[in-house]
């Protein structure tokens, strides 16, 4: 007898439904077709296990299971309740009253029949719901997560007793319901630290606003101690809050990428990224034999944070270089190719030298000549060039530590930003795939970014004086053009580019000596 049920496999951040087909005849072994890879192939113990504890019987016959389409490679433990389900339909233990073409069916069985959370439920749901079907059965851990899909009965279940009494009709269990944008609204503005708590360090929530304010990448160089850290984990709570568009997306890749946790909902927080030094590059950008999102990805729409940047792989850098303008990462292999989205505000901190105290005001750095130039040469050009705002971070004084002067809250100045931010939107109303000033090309920078004489002839000054490079030419105009958003003028003043300049301290050709 046939039975057959429909799961799915998620390839980048989207799913493919999956038919899973099972037939009981005689003869003897287990098949399973369909290019399934190890941890797919072995669920015939941990099925054959769980039927055993619940009191069914693994038929002695030859069961034939087939993961169709067979050309598309089907990975991890996922299928194990729908291969579960079908064998018991196949071998008439369950009668089902309830239509097994109408749901999709995914879960891990453990050997006493418990079933396991799994990884990419969101992207599942959402193509589940796109394909008609009815309803979407899975662990019970999960249920939250596959909730957020509207008109979708999302059936959670603990064990796979449950899921066979569920489809042979022997017990009702009501899907899982959530308001999801009650959901969002709840927690959209759920951070627990805020820029209220950072004493002093003034100038350096100036620059964090405008990077904020108009998308822009941030490096920040001070000796140890000066707050770098600190201050770029308080950033997301400035930016403006996620669309319900952006959350579904942000939750669809830590879904895929497993880093939900169980009985999660929706990720309603700009996500916040740091990474330790010793990544490896697939771990940053993504990739692997069977392609998994990278940090980059998981940032996507919030802030990834490199500390200590010069100590970072340079191969591990330099591969970011293309994702940082194209805001998506592409990875390719012989037979197909995938693609993650990577839209993330780059924020980068590094001592001005090895010992830390370069420039200090107080503490001597020991450095050998040329270190300091040997040590700030690990950053590579290109990537620098992607970096708009160079921010020197001092260390603050006891005073300001133990003045107790309440420090500006993180709603006001994301207030500032939301203001900001807006007219940037309505800018570019006409223009796809640019939301901030950041993202604007150079031709366009030409455009929107006009200067009078007076302006020219600072930057002019600027260039020379400052032994600024050319490359940072657009950057202080694009930054300029931020500071005049969030002054609310429709003009580039002269005040606007003077700020915007003070920016490019690693273009100062003879910042290290």
């Amino acid at each position: 007898m046939l039975a057959k049920t429909f799961g799915a496999a998620v390839y980048g951040v989207n799913a493919t439904i999956i038919t899973i087909e099972v037939t009981v005849s005689q003869g003897l072994h287990f098949f399973m077709v369909g290019l399934p890879d190890s941890a797919v192939k072995e669920s015939e113990q941990r099925v054959e296990a769980s039927l055993k504890h619940l009191g069914y019987r693994m038929p002695r016959q030859k069961i034939v299971v087939n993961l169709a389409p067979a050309d598309i490679r089907k990975e991890g433990s996922a299928y194990d309740l729908p291969i579960a389900l079908c064998v018991l339909q196949s071998s008439e233990q369950i009668s089902p009253q309830r239509n097994l073409d109408d749901y999709v069916i995914m879960g891990e069985l453990s050997l006493d029949g418990r079933l396991r959370p799994i990884k990419g439920v969101l992207p599942i749901a959402i193509e589940a719901r796109k394909r008609g079907y009815k309803g979407f059965v899975l662990p019970i851990e999960n249920a939250p997560e596959a909730a957020i899909v509207n008109n979708l009965d999302v059936i959670g279940v603990e064990t796979l007793q449950d899921a066979a009494e569920f489809i042979s009709g022997k017990k009702d269990i009501e899907p899982l319901v959530c308001d999801t944008r009650d959901l969002f609204q709840s927690q959209v503005n759920g951070y627990e630290v805020d820029f209220s708590h950072v004493q002093g360090q003034e100038n350096i929530k100036r620059a964090m606003e405008i990077a904020a304010a108009g998308g822009h990448n941030v490096i920040m160089i001070g000796p140890p101690g000066a707050g770098k850290t600190m201050l770029a984990k308080r950033l997301p709570t400035i930016l403006p809050p996620l669309t319900l568009q952006e959350a579904l997306e942000t939750t669809k890749i830590h879904s895929v990428a497993g880093k939900l946790g169980t009985r999660a909902t929706l990720i309603a927080t700009r996500p916040y990224r740091a990474p330790h030094h010793t990544i490896s590059d697939a771990a940053l950008v993504g990739g692997g034999s069977f392609p998994q999102p990278g940090e980059i990805s998981l940032a996507h729409n919030g802030v990834l944070f490199l500390d200590e940047l010069p100590e970072f792989k340079r191969s591990a850098l330099e591969v970011m270089r293309q994702p940082l303008e194209d805001r998506k990462v592409s990875i390719s292999r012989a037979k197909w190719a995938v693609e993650f989205p990577a839209s993330f505000m780059l924020i980068a901190s590094m001592n001005p030298c090895p010992c830390g105290y370069y420039n200090h005001p107080e503490k001597e750095c020991v450095c050998a000549p040329g270190l300091v130039q040997k040590y700030l040469a690990k950053i590579s050009g290109p990537l620098l060039d992607r970096i708009d705002l160079h921010v020197e971070v001092t260390p603050v004084s006891f005073d300001q530590m133990t003045a107790n002067r309440p420090a500006e809250p993180s709603e006001a100045i994301r207030a500032r930003v939301i203001r900001a931010r807006d007219s940037q939107t309505a800018r570019f109303e006409k223009q796809s795939g640019i939301y901030s000033n950041a993202m604007m090309p150079s031709q366009m920078v030409k455009d929107v970014c006009q200067i009078g004489d007076a302006g020219r002839a600072l930057l002019k000054t600027a260039m020379e004086r400052l032994g600024l490079s050319a490359r940072a030419y657009d950057r202080i105009l694009k930054v300029s053009r931020t500071i005049a958003d969030l002054a609310g003028s429709e003009e580039i003043k002269i005040e606007h580019l003077a700020e915007a300049i003070q920016y490019r301290s690693l273009d100062r050709e003879n910042w290290a000596g």
